[in-house]
């Protein structure tokens, strides 16, 4: 079945920019945020529990909904759900904007940041469908080459804009969206995309296993920073979130009808380009907090100045995106994710050898060669993972990644949160004995205490789900931060850069060992397109 849109006359260019209207605010959200997250909880006098959950609770429904999202465009048409899940983001966006003061504010704050998380989650896999849908094999590499790389520039332009915002009213932040959403609504109009689907019987049990498994699995890795692995409460959300996806799992097998198709899995370069993916994202999500807050404490530098860090990776990932999907499109993905990989891991320990020298303009040039391989290898690889889908399937395949991605990301937050701050504790303990010439017991006591400050500090932006420019409300005050704790702050994040490097390291040695060489076959959507014919006769 196609969606009810003429053909004659269709742009796919104006296609393309239309999918990247609509999903722009999902990017500039995950990191415009959390730069207010300080003025919003002093505006509207919301708890640190509070504000945490106003942050986090747009990530946890993001994830959790991801697979729903793409099975409802598969079934019920991509352009229908695109649409949907536009005007539900901007809808919760203008709520969120419209917060009341007193004690309603946190209750509604909340309420519609998950509102917001379930519109991008209904959008994203119904708008990269249509894209994939809309280009054949052999340009989807460049198109998406360009989705990513527009996308993912928005990323890193969402804290210098939530600077400026801010400035005026945090209110803003929220509202800007209003008319990306009304630009994207005029484009998909006047683009008609048109792409086919298939009626399906909706799995609700799967959507609710699926649900509850990430929701608990992401709150554990987010809460790890702040409440501390030993608390127990951390492991038995993890293992019942595990427990539930391992009885989803089970159950979508003998489902007719499954949310997920877990048979998709036996497409080996599908599953390798998960995994490669969700290795990768343990690295890329996180990096987006530890560099601002490094950009804040050892440089520095203001919130909005530390977006402008930030620029100088998406300089290096925006151009190798192109050169990378170009490549995908002339050689298949292996040669383009292997090399990426690689070449991450390389900026990455290059520039974690640059750090503790507190001088930008010594780092620079790996920060692009990190961003560079991040650009390299991304693209290529979710649009192989998504070509291995039939043309029925490109929104699930879209949510599946996505989830994986999303999951990984939590994951990555929590564990390389945990060992940043336990390198703190030793790194300051070390910096005022060596440096301030205090007492190894007093020294240890101190740098406890200091380490614990700039942990809920990372606990805040960790839940962004892109960790953005803001270390929260218990961060240093940027203007009486002391040389030694900017110092060891720098040593800290180094082993964050070195240990980023390693994982990187071992994504490239995944994909080199896993895909295989050549560019997707055309005779995957004409096998599943023939299928589908067959079965709906």
């Amino acid at each position: 079945m196609s969606e009810t849109a003429p053909v004659h006359g269709r742009s796919k260019n104006l296609v393309l920019a239309a999918m990247i209207f609509a999903v722009a605010m999902t990017f500039i959200d995950q990191t415009i945020v959390s730069i207010a997250v300080p003025e919003i909880q002093t505006k509207l006098g919301l708890s640190a529990t509070g504000v945490q959950w106003a942050v986090n609770a747009y990530l946890l429904a993001l994830a959790s909904m991801f697979a729903f999202g793409g099975r409802l465009a598969d079934t019920l048409g991509h352009r229908k759900m695109v649409t949907v899940g536009v005007i539900v983001f901007a809808g919760a966006s203008a709520m969120c904007g419209a917060t009341p003061k007193g004690s309603l504010a946190e209750a509604w704050l909340i309420a519609f940041r998950a509102l917001q998380g379930v519109g991008g989650a209904l959008m994203f896999p119904a708008a990269l469908a249509i894209v994939v849908q809309t280009y054949e094999v052999r340009e989807r590499g460049k198109a998406l080459a360009t989705f990513f790389g527009i996308s993912g520039a928005l990323t890193a332009i969402g804290p210098i804009m939530g600077g400026f915002l801010t400035q005026w009213t945090w209110r803003a932040i929220f509202w800007v969206n209003l008319p990306v959403a009304a630009v994207a609504l005029v484009l998909i109009v006047l683009a008609k995309p048109v792409t086919d689907f298939r009626p399906a019987k909706m799995d609700y049990r799967g959507l609710a296993l699926i649900t509850g498994g990430i929701v608990l699995g992401v709150f554990g890795f987010q809460q790890a920073p702040l409440w501390g692995w030993s608390n127990p409460a951390i492991g038995l959300c993890i293992a019942a979130g595990l427990v539930l996806l391992v009885v989803f799992y089970r159950v979508e097998r003998g489902t007719e009808s499954p949310l997920i198709d877990m048979n998709i899995f036996k497409n080996r370069t599908f599953l390798v380009e998960n995994m490669v993916l969700g290795v990768s994202m343990l690295v890329f999500v996180p990096l987006f907090l530890f560099s601002s807050e490094y950009a804040q404490i050892s440089l520095g530098k203001q919130a909005k100045d530390a977006g402008v860090f930030l620029l100088y990776f998406f300089i290096g990932f925006a151009i190798a995106t192109q050169i990378g999907g170009r490549m995908l499109d002339r050689i298949g993905a292996k040669r383009p994710v292997t090399m990426g990989c690689a070449l991450a891991a390389v900026g990455f320990f290059l520039w974690a050898q640059k750090v503790t020298t507190l001088d930008f303009g010594k780092q620079q040039w790996f920060i692009v060669l990190a961003g560079a391989g991040m650009g390299f290898m991304l693209s290529p690889a979710s649009t192989d993972a998504v070509n291995q889908a039939g043309r029925y399937s490109y929104g699930e395949a879209t949510g599946i990644t996505q989830t994986i991605r999303n999951y990984a990301a939590s994951l990555g937050l929590a564990v390389l949160g945990t060992t940043l701050v336990s390198r703190m504790r030793v790194n300051v303990a070390n910096q005022l004995v060596t440096e301030e010439h205090v007492p190894r017991a007093a020294a240890d006591k101190a740098a406890a205490s200091l380490a614990q400050m700039q942990n809920s500090g990372s606990g805040s932006g960790s839940g962004s789900g892109s960790g953005s420019g803001s270390t929260g409300s218990g961060a240093p005050d940027l203007s009486q931060i002391p040389h030694f704790y900017k110092v060891a702050f720098a040593q800290s994040t180094a082993t964050i850069f070195y240990a980023m490097a390693g994982i990187m390291a071992v994504a490239a040695i995944v994909a080199f060992v896993g895909l295989k060489r050549g560019v997707a076959p055309e005779s995957v959507e004409t096998v599943d397109s023939v299928e589908a014919g067959e079965a709906a006769v």
